[in-house]
């Protein structure tokens, strides 16, 4: 179990702003992953874990090893600390073999028993048939599996990974996938994972830490996040809902129900705690909630007329583009009710949330 509470500032200066990591998380057993846009701390974050930083504050515990003490002045080498590092160029040796890479990091364990672990790990991640080739004479994919094995060959405690994915084609990326459920499920090893792919937290952890501007925004399983952003920057950051302004017109707790006003329309959503009527709302929707209708005629209930802008291909279906509005369809779906530019938009009551 890794436990890190970290602080670290890096000033102003004149070609650059300051940032600020300022942050306290825990991880077990299976897979965690940190998730946010570039720039958010989440590499600075795993390289405080694994030394390559030293935070200015805090206390990094890995079992019961303290890796990390700003009080007691404790601050382990990277090599101490029984980390496991998956760079996001692999960062293999390239004047190694695929072999030598490995062996060199088994290198503080006995030499018998370093030949057979190096041996067990090239099997695992079917990496023996090209043991003997370097770096560059072999795919990208091939190399994410080497650093994997490398990180892992010496059976650290935790294992770090930074965007591993990235770059990857969609073949690549599935096996990579499963790669990692491999080891999760044999290692027992907890892995923090960072990505700004909203899918790839989904395809593969328990627990996902949301990170914006160094802070911590919101933590929990991804589809309680999905579900319920914690607010208007987390639903922005997860880039997976419209988000509209509208008004509180009316609040009915006795029938959990409310009325509100989005330009010049009313529609009916649950009741909102907390809020009052006239308070002006962001209504947070996913495009695959909402349902799009061939206009014909006035609106019904909880219906907006909408002009269609664009319409975008994607690989499970149709997203229709609309004035600051999308909604996705099954392609049998849109087909069916192919319609030109004008649609009636159709917003189910209790999918609403307002942040």
């Amino acid at each position: 179990m890794i436990k890190a509470r970290i602080k670290k500032t890096f000033p102003a200066c004149p070609d650059s702003a300051g940032f600020s990591l300022d942050l306290e998380l825990s991880a077990t057993r299976g897979i965690t992953v940190l998730f946010g846009p570039s720039g958010s701390g989440k590499t600075l974050t795993l390289d405080s874990i694994a030394g390559f930083v030293r935070p200015d504050e805090g206390r990094i515990m890995l079992d019961d090893a303290i890796l990390f003490d700003a009080a007691t002045g404790v601050h382990l080498p990277p090599q101490a600390r029984r980390c496991g590092y998956v760079f996001q160029n692999y960062a293999l040796f390239p004047h190694m073999t695929l072999r030598e890479n490995l062996a060199f990091a088994a290198e503080p364990r006995p030499r018998l028993e370093r030949h057979r672990r190096v041996n067990e790990l090239l099997e695992k991640f079917r990496l023996q048939d090209i043991a003997g080739r370097r770096p560059h004479e072999i795919s990208g994919g091939q190399k994410q599996r080497c650093s994997i094995a490398r990180a892992l060959i010496g059976s650290p405690k935790i294992l770090l990974l930074d965007e591993p994915a990235q770059g990857l084609d969609a073949p690549l990326r599935a096996e990579f996938y499963e790669i990692l459920r491999q080891v999760r499920s044999e290692f027992r090893t907890p892995i923090l994972l960072v990505t700004h792919d909203l899918e790839e937290c989904f395809e593969l952890s328990e627990e996902m830490i949301v990170l914006h501007e160094g802070r911590i925004a919101q933590s929990g399983p991804p589809r309680r996040i999905l579900d319920q952003p914690a607010n208007l920057e987390v639903a922005r950051l997860l880039g997976a809902f419209n988000l509209i302004p509208a008004e509180i017109r009316m609040l009915d707790p006795g029938r959990n129900r409310s009325r509100l006003q989005i330009g010049e329309f009313e529609i009916e959503g649950p009741y909102f705690p907390g809020h009052l009527k006239g308070d002006r709302v962001t209504v947070c929707v996913r495009p695959e909630q909402l349902r799009a209708l061939p206009r014909n005629g006035r609106p019904g209930p909880n219906q907006i007329r909408a002009e269609l802008k664009r319409v975008v291909e994607q690989p499970r279906g149709i997203r229709l583009q609309f004035e600051g509005l999308a909604v996705d369809l099954s392609r049998a779906d849109y087909e069916a009710q192919h319609a030109d530019e004008q649609w009636l938009i159709e917003f189910p009551c209790d999918a609403l949330r307002i942040l």
